[in-house]
């Protein structure tokens, strides 16, 4: 499906970019032809900057760019949706979104709202910006065999407490297997996304 160019207010069509991995709005942007050929051509989020009156690669000067997983255009071919990894906070604030203002507060519940894709977030911003002093980042540089290594040795942990052990230390060690397998998928370029996608085409 193309994009009809002829439907934006001077060529600009509205471009939604929302979290590949939690799927949270990340923000709202605006992009010519020639923006949205970069963005695909790059993978790399370019929009045009309506106050600049030029194509403006987000991060160009932060560094927290917008690397594009997928690219969708809705029914009317007027309305652009990309799913990304964002390098760092999206919105100049500083917040990860810029849809962070906490107006929705009191419609959240109050208890933990934490996920796995949370968790796949965090190690992949550890990763890619190299923190030091992370574990994370320290055990992706022993290599892939360490990072296997440690997901076989957490399953054993995990089994082992399935059959022995109590709850609380069961949860505990399946914890760990989650937290090493995703570090695993990291490692081979991979996310929850990829494995989702594999489930879907055996659900089918």
């Amino acid at each position: 499906m193309k994009l009809d160019w002829n439907k934006g207010e001077n060529g600009l069509l509205p471009v939604i970019v929302q979290d590949a991995t939690n799927k949270e709005v990340l923000m709202l942007g605006y992009m010519n032809e020639e923006a949205f050929e970069k963005t695909k051509a790059e993978n790399r989020v370019t929009f045009y900057s309506r106050s600049k009156q030029r194509l403006w690669t987000k991060g160009e000067s932060s560094n927290n760019f917008l690397d594009v997983v997928a690219i969708k255009i809705d029914c009317d071919q007027d309305t652009i949706l990309i799913k990304a990894n964002a390098h760092g906070p999206t919105c100049h604030t500083g917040t990860v979104s810029c849809f962070d203002n906490g107006d929705e507060s009191r419609f959240r519940e109050s208890e933990n709202s934490f996920t796995i894709n949370d968790l796949e977030k965090t190690i992949h911003q550890r990763i890619d910006d190299k923190v030091e002093g992370s574990y994370t980042y320290s055990l992706i540089q022993k290599g892939i065999n360490k990072v296997a290594q440690k997901v076989g040795e957490e399953a054993v942990e995990m089994v082992i407490d399935a059959i022995n052990g109590k709850e609380e230390d069961f949860i505990y060690e399946a914890g760990d297997l989650m937290y090493h397998y995703l570090v695993l998928l990291k490692a081979k370029g991979l996310s929850l996304a990829h494995i989702e996608k594999e489930l879907a085409k055996r659900h089918k």
